[in-house]
């Protein structure tokens, strides 16, 4: 979680909470402001958490429709982008093919991952063969900011090497977490290592984009959900996590045809739903 969610999340709860404690102020209104404020409380929490279940639950029971253009608009489902020209109507949806934070080559080097990326290619092929409709498979990349990456990592290495201590001066240290701490702490000065030889680190976001068309929104809605379900049935053999995309995080994607966004705006919006 970022530190202007962090604000955000904290501000507006303890708004709520002064609202609560003085619960005796109000009279009979009481309980009806209790009842609100928990509520509001559990809603700002569900929205920041699970913002892609509860913002198309409440677009969907309100019956409410975003508008992003003259002629794209996202239906109360929050599933797909809607866009009507000539008669025609194109539903545009999403899958995230994975979202992965960088690992170093010397963390990845075994046998099994030589021969998946081996097969890759072959595995490719097969997915064309298959898929008798159009797809894009879209790969976001760039480097982290080094100086920032590096002090994450020493930050972390420092908490590590906290509980190392604190777990070997135990009256009854445990041999087993004493040996896990140790193995991350060596992990992580690889990765300070690394870094300090000139390797940067990247961070990476894919996904997969369809569009289906027919005469109605209904008829293009489903024939899209029926690409998208073969999509993800042909992908899960590169073993990816493979996730339909719904909610707010569908506009962003819409807006990456028009704007490239930084990483870290890019992430935010997918770093809950996946």
């Amino acid at each position: 979680m970022d530190a202007e969610t962090i604000v955000y999340l904290s501000a507006t709860s303890m708004i709520i909470v002064f609202v609560i404690a003085g619960i005796g102020n109000y009279g009979l209104l009481g309980i009806p402001v209790l009842v609100l404020g928990i509520a509001a409380l559990i809603m700002i929490f569900a929205l920041n958490f699970a913002d892609f279940i509860v913002f198309p639950m409440i677009t969907k029971s309100l019956n409410i429709e975003v508008s992003l253009s003259g002629e794209h608009k996202v239906p109360s489902s929050q599933s797909c982008i809607i866009k009507h020209v000539n008669g025609l109507y194109y539903a545009t949806g999403y899958l995230t093919a994975n979202v992965y934070k960088y690992v170093f080559s010397a963390e990845s080097a075994n046998m099994d991952e030589d021969q998946s990326l081996a097969a890759a290619p072959d595995k490719w092929e097969r997915i064309i063969m298959n898929t008798k409709f159009p797809f894009r498979f879209n790969l976001v990349s760039m480097t982290e900011e080094v100086q920032k990456y590096r002090e994450n990592l020493e930050g972390q290495r420092g908490f590590l090497e906290f509980q190392l201590s604190r777990e070997v001066n135990a009256a009854n240290p445990n041999q087993l977490t004493i040996t896990e701490l140790q193995r991350k702490i060596n992990i992580v000065q690889t990765r300070i290592d690394r870094i300090s030889g000139g390797e940067l680190p990247t961070y990476s976001i894919m996904y997969i984009e369809s569009t289906a068309m027919g005469v109605s929104e209904k008829e293009a809605s489903d024939i899209l959900t029926e690409q998208l379900n073969h999509l993800q049935t042909v992908f899960n053999t590169f073993d990816l996590s493979i996730i339909r995309i719904v909610g707010r995080e569908i506009h962003a994607l819409h807006s990456l045809n028009y704007r490239l966004m930084h990483m870290d705006e890019l992430t935010k919006h997918f770093q809950t739903q996946n």
